[in-house]
């Protein structure tokens, strides 16, 4: 995705992708082979793994099909081959491989790779992070002392409220709540958190994905949306608060919803994202819906992390029966926000540049049939078919309306949801 207009100073080198192993006795390095075959990967980025050359190998013999695959092993990123996969050696290579087995090693090993893998982001030598799952069992000891990648990379990077954001072609979820015990949700749904995580939502929107005005969905924390108080107050207290102060600061938040209904109805397709208030509200649709191509992208930070949305696979480790398509999935992903991002800074560093009439009359034409940037950048990408993308969104918009038009009071955006959504999608 290049932009026309030359004024704007875009880097358009092919990306380098720092990935690391998580933990090796999980499925992370049949996903990363297997990832790495398509050659095809290679036109856009340049892939470079901190891991164990030994391990690689270790699972590389089980898979006939790698057969002729190799890492390129280097001591730097800047000695990547960009017409091979790259590795740098981080860890210790005389190490007891068990696949399926959270060891302290490769608990230990997980975290090294993460270690040597930020520090080359922060020095710029990589320019997006892929993480492969690690286990939280064998990572939070004193070595480490985060409950997970996000929080991690929040302390590193000096960002103060990332925001776990799972992405789709087809779902966006929001989290205001991230790995918190149960218990402890209610009393961390705030009305300043729900309120600062819908922004969160809008800016990374804006700016990760370049959709334009964003339609963000809000669901509730009780059943049922707490049935007019019935079930719970915390969505007329705290949520309804921040989704009218999300209004008045001209964003697009509806709600909250009824989480079972919403999903069950299909009513998601009907937004640009959703915020759910806990980890399993948010993730277990989301998983069930899109795990093929599901991405779990930390959104708010200052560099670009994304990782597939699935645990370490213990369970299937060794049997190379793990599907490589959400791996696939968080390396495109994080490319495509990465080029966003670009784009997006260097417009708002000068928001007048001087396209050319041919630029102004293309871009506004789709935004004024209501396809906008954003419509063009929904579904898988297809870059053809404007009239039918501008319809589709038209559709969207209409849709939306009449979705929405219970939301005229307060009171009425708390009913339970089920009913009304069946019967206007």
């Amino acid at each position: 995705m290049s932009p026309k207009n030359s004024n704007i100073s875009i880097r358009m080198e092919k990306i380098k992708v720092g990935i690391t192993h998580g933990d090796f006795n999980g499925i992370s390095y049949e996903i990363i082979i297997k990832t790495l075959l398509d050659s095809r990967l290679l036109d856009l980025c340049t892939p470079v793994v901190y891991g164990s050359a030994r391990v690689a190998g270790y699972y590389k013999g089980m898979m006939p099909e790698a057969e002729g695959f190799s890492f390129n092993v280097i001591t730097d990123p800047e000695q990547a081959n960009p017409k091979r996969a790259n590795m740098i050696v981080c860890v210790d290579e005389n190490v007891k491989i068990e696949p399926g087995q959270p060891t302290v090693i490769s608990g230990q090993y997980a975290i090294a790779s993460l270690n040597a893998a930020v520090r080359d982001l922060k020095a710029g030598k990589i320019d997006v992070l892929v993480t492969c799952p690690i286990n939280k069992k064998n990572t939070t000891g004193d070595d480490f002392g985060f409950i997970g990648h996000t929080e991690y990379l929040a302390a590193q990077f000096g960002d103060a409220e990332p925001l776990m954001f799972m992405v789709s072609d087809t779902l966006r979820v929001g989290l205001v709540t991230m790995h918190m015990p149960l218990v402890r949700v209610p009393g961390a749904v705030t009305t300043e958190a729900v309120l600062e995580h819908i922004r969160a939502l809008k800016r990374s929107l804006e700016r990760d994905f370049r959709i334009t005005g964003p339609k963000i969905a809000v669901l509730g924390l009780n059943p049922h949306a707490g049935d007019d108080g019935l079930l719970g107050t915390e969505e007329q207290e705290i949520i309804i608060p921040a989704i009218q102060s999300a209004k008045y600061e001209n964003i697009l938040a509806f709600g909250p919803f009824a989480a079972d209904g919403f999903f069950g109805s299909g009513a998601y397709r009907k937004f640009d994202a959703v915020l759910a208030m806990y980890h399993d509200q948010g993730l277990a649709p989301f998983k069930a819906l899109t795990f093929a191509d599901g991405v779990n992208f930390t959104a708010g930070l200052s560099v670009v992390r994304t990782s597939p949305a699935h645990g370490v696979g213990f369970d299937i480790a060794g049997k190379m029966v793990a599907d490589p398509a959400p791996m696939r999935a968080a390396i495109y992903r994080a490319i495509d926000i990465y080029r966003n991002r670009q784009v997006f800074d260097a417009a708002s560093a000068d928001p007048l540049q001087h396209f050319s009439k041919n630029d102004r009359n293309e871009r506004g034409g789709g935004e004024q049939k209501g396809g906008g940037r954003g419509g063009n950048r929904r579904g898988n990408g297809n870059n053809g078919g404007g009239e039918g993308r501008n319809e589709s969104a038209g559709r969207r918009d209409a849709d939306v309306a009449e979705l929405l038009k219970a939301d005229e009071t307060a009171a009425q955006a708390t009913a339970d949801t089920d009913a009304s959504l069946a019967a206007e999608v």
